[in-house]
């Protein structure tokens, strides 16, 4: 039997400092959990301000959840900018003045810019000319207050006061004092114990029509859901402008369309070509359920909304803004590759949408012209049926595409199948319109007016873009700032401090 093999000297002392320093190390792990636990249970226990139910300003959320009150004021900056779009108000119509003529006869051939963050929500409603502008040289309110949904907490606020038939009735001038607070917590959050709700009606009368009870919905499909109250595509129904989604059929682009097909709904009649056009909104909802992300369970906060972690808290970063411009906390938390791979991966499939939405805007807006000359050589309104609906299927189809923010991420395939039925149907269109010229004896080329320039376009329609700007800053620096100061001698808006 072998004798038991003795430590050496300094290496009894070499496992006592080994021992030692674990020790301490698992002790300092032990006080930190402590201390961290300690400041969650602050936080929630020790709330420094009482909210009221239906609080709409922002402010007041401040002083019980100072990390996410900071962060969705970063929803202010416009820096981010990515390869196609960006966070910064772009005037689109000067960058593509094709849609002026898609539009023509209808408010968004007036101004459309890209949108900006939650914050600006208020702003860049009243300081468009797509809202029109009431009490300036004459002109009447064209809009319901159906308008104002989507852009503040103030709206649950006063349908409750109103009634929500009474609310979507009322002017939306009317309502300029009132609705002063942009996008913010009460929208997503339940004032009192800030839980994920909905406080739009229009997306639980929807599911209701499907037979589907969404307060059954879990968290994870909540954190869709709620961004479902607004980045959805809608119309105002009936005589009293109720908002509705068009879900009944199903969330595809063509059950919407068949939706409205059934009911004979159409938004305007185009000036040039007269058909009867169904201007899409914002289907990204209905776009995302049909990509890989949603189909595997990824909610809209999982990318644009990711978690952070601030010492013992973790909480959602409410500077909602493209996943792009953080890649690290977005992409890379399922994704093994690089920022740069992650990105140009995502630029290639926007650009290969990019590419078809080019041709079927050309295409779209020559048929509309062609249409119009059409008319002018005598056509019929029978011999122009066939042309009118595969214009009203093009537009549809490229409005439902163009009008959704990130589809060509949300569901590449989706969209790309989208748009390449609208350019086909384009296409038709002006085969149909040349048929029905050369019976009429014209079979030359229809001459195509100059509307290279976004002003070029507008006067082709009838616009005068002078006029326009001189209404819209008549109405930025008269009107607004009357909301404004009505809202503050009211109580109803704070004013922000840096």
């Amino acid at each position: 039997m072998s004798e038991k093999r003795k430590l050496k000297s300094w290496q009894s002392w070499a496992i006592f400092l080994v021992t030692m320093i674990v020790v301490f190390c698992l002790g300092l792990l032990a006080a930190s959990i402590t201390e961290r636990r300690a400041e969650v249970r602050s936080i929630f226990a020790n709330k420094k301000d009482k909210i009221e139910p239906l609080e709409a300003r922002n402010e007041m959320y401040r002083g019980n959840y100072p990390r996410e009150y900071e962060t969705w004021t970063q929803t202010a900056d416009t820096s981010f900018r990515s390869q196609f779009n960006g966070n910064q108000a772009i005037d689109v119509l000067e960058q593509r003045p094709n849609m002026v003529l898609l539009w023509a006869g209808y408010a968004f051939s007036r101004e459309y810019t890209t949108p900006r963050g939650h914050m600006h929500a208020i702003k860049d409603v009243t300081n468009t000319l797509r809202t029109g502008n009431p009490g300036i040289n004459g002109e009447n309110d064209m809009q319901p207050a159906t308008c104002w949904v989507c852009k503040s907490p103030d709206v649950p606020r006063m349908m409750q006061a109103m009634g929500v038939d009474n609310f979507y009735k009322t002017k939306w001038s009317e309502m300029g004092s009132e609705i002063v607070n942009p996008i913010g917590c009460a929208d997503c959050h339940d004032p009192v114990t800030m839980d994920l709700h909905i406080s739009r009606p229009a997306l639980i009368e929807a599911f209701a029509r499907r037979g589907m009870d969404i307060t059954k919905a879990t968290h994870q499909e909540m954190r869709s859901l709620v961004c479902a109250q607004c980045h959805v595509e809608y119309y105002f129904k009936g005589e009293g402008k109720y908002l509705t989604f068009p879900w009944d059929k199903g969330f595809a682009m063509e059950d919407a369309e068949r939706y409205y097909d059934e009911v004979d709904y159409y938004d305007y009649i185009h000036a040039l070509s007269r058909t009867p056009i169904l201007k899409a909104q914002h289907p990204d909802f209905e776009i995302a359920q049909m990509g890989i992300h949603a189909q595997r369970g990824v909610s809209c906060a999982d990318c644009h909304m990711p978690y952070v972690s601030e010492g013992g808290v973790k909480f959602s970063d409410h500077h909602i803004t493209s996943p792009l411009a953080k890649i690290d906390r977005t992409c890379q938390t399922c994704h093994r590759e690089s920022e740069e791979v992650l990105r140009q991966n995502v630029y290639e499939r926007q650009a290969k949408a990019n590419e078809i939405r080019n041709k079927l805007e050309t295409e779209l807006a020559k048929a509309h012209i062609e249409a119009q000359f059409a008319w002018n050589r005598g056509a019929k309104e029978e011999e122009m049926k066939p042309v009118l609906k595969f214009i009203r299927q093009s537009q549809w189809r490229w409005d439902y595409g163009v009008a959704s923010h990130g589809a060509s991420f949300h569901a590449p395939q989706e969209i790309t199948r989208i748009l390449g039925d609208g350019l086909e149907r384009a296409m038709q269109a002006r085969l149909e319109i040349a048929r029905i010229l050369a019976k009429h004896g014209y079979t030359d080329k229809v001459p195509m007016p100059d509307v290279s320039t976004k002003e070029k376009a507008q006067r082709y329609i009838g616009l005068d873009p002078k006029v326009l700007e001189h209404k819209k800053e008549q109405f930025k620096n008269t009107v607004v700032p009357k909301w404004i100061e009505e809202a503050k001698a009211k109580g109803k808006l704070i004013v922000l401090q840096k």
